[in-house]
């Protein structure tokens, strides 16, 4: 069976409907895509974004993934410092009488 070649084009617009909040199994249906093949896509676009180029390597792959997890836990540390920073500075300033 000759293996479905699809352009970049579609690849990103099939990435965009998953991260619109449109599930996977839906997209894979009106696509007529692979879970497998869309599961992929998805996990490339995520490396792309983060500047990697992804990788066919099981290894590899694996320590990028975990790479974008820390990525996503620092972010999430920094929006939470950034807020507690912004609330104390609030704090200090007294309100006019």
């Amino acid at each position: 069976m000759p293996k479905n070649v699809f352009s970049d084009e579609f690849k990103r617009d099939a990435v965009a409907l998953v991260e619109s909040g449109i599930p996977q199994k839906t997209v894979c249906k009106d696509l007529g895509v692979s879970k497998s093949a869309l599961q992929a896509w998805v996990r490339d676009s995520r490396f792309q974004s983060h500047g990697m180029t992804p990788s066919t390597d099981p290894v590899e792959r694996r320590e990028m993934a975990q790479a974008v997890k820390r990525i996503r836990e620092l972010e999430m540390e920094n929006e939470v410092l950034r807020r507690a920073a912004a609330y104390l500075s609030q704090a200090h300033i007294t309100p006019p009488k």
